[in-house]
């Protein structure tokens, strides 16, 4: 990676690590030292894993895999969906169901029911209902489209996973490694980047970091994605 790039994610703060008692030990690797009680992320590092990372997704978009974004993070959440969106991927920004990627068949099945309430109202079907019923079903829409809208599209697992925070969003790390799904996600100073298949060290909080990492690896997929 040119130097112009280390100078770029050093300008968007992609270096700046949590405070030194937050750490994880396991991110040794990739701490370059501290500065005033705070972590410093060796920048070098970050390139390295971040090429790998890069390298790999665009293999995927290429086979024309799936590739799920995953952020709770609230300073994320527009960011990534417009990044998912871009590139024709799946995404999940509101809270986790938990059992999405190991109990897929039961999430399956609300996938569709919501699926299918959507066109029974486009159809001029809830017509029928009283407008108190035609009022509770809306509002189960709301609620369904909140929790699932961004994966609603999804007809079967996905082959990788992007996950922004790590730590935040330990659960989905677990349940794609359960189930053999490669994880690909950002690892701050407080994060265990043995936990992921495709670590890319980094600040995980800062939006011009996230911006960085978000367009860099929509960047990639959408040059080969098939699904766009």
């Amino acid at each position: 990676m040119t130097k112009s790039e280390l100078k770029k994610m050093f300008d968007c703060a992609v270096h700046i690590g949590h405070r030194t008692h937050k750490w994880d030990p396991r991110a040794r690797k990739f701490i370059h030292g501290e500065r005033s009680g705070i972590h410093i992320i060796d920048l070098e590092k970050t390139a390295l894993h971040l090429e790998k990372a890069l390298d790999f997704l665009a293999k995927a978009g290429k086979e024309g895999k799936t590739v799920l974004f995953v952020s709770t993070k609230p300073q994320s959440v527009g960011l990534l969906e417009d990044a998912a969106k871009s590139c024709g991927m799946p995404y999940v920004v509101s809270k986790w169901i938990p059992g999405l990627l190991t109990n897929f068949s039961t999430i399956k099945k609300r996938i569709k029911y919501l699926s299918d309430m959507k066109e029974q109202e486009k159809s001029g079907e809830f017509e029928k209902y009283t407008k108190n019923e035609a009022s509770k079903l809306r509002k189960e829409i709301d609620k369904l489209q909140i929790a699932l809208g961004g994966v609603e599209n999804m007809k079967s697992l996905p082959d990788v996973v992007f996950v922004v925070d790590v730590v935040r969003d330990e659960i989905v790390v677990k349940e794609a490694k359960k189930i053999g799904i490669p994880v690909v996600g950002i690892v701050d100073t407080n994060a265990n980047p043995d936990a992921v298949d495709y670590p890319i060290p980094g600040n995980d909080d800062a939006l011009k970091s996230l911006e960085y990492f978000v367009g860099s690896i929509s960047g990639a997929l959408r040059k080969t994605s098939k699904k766009i």
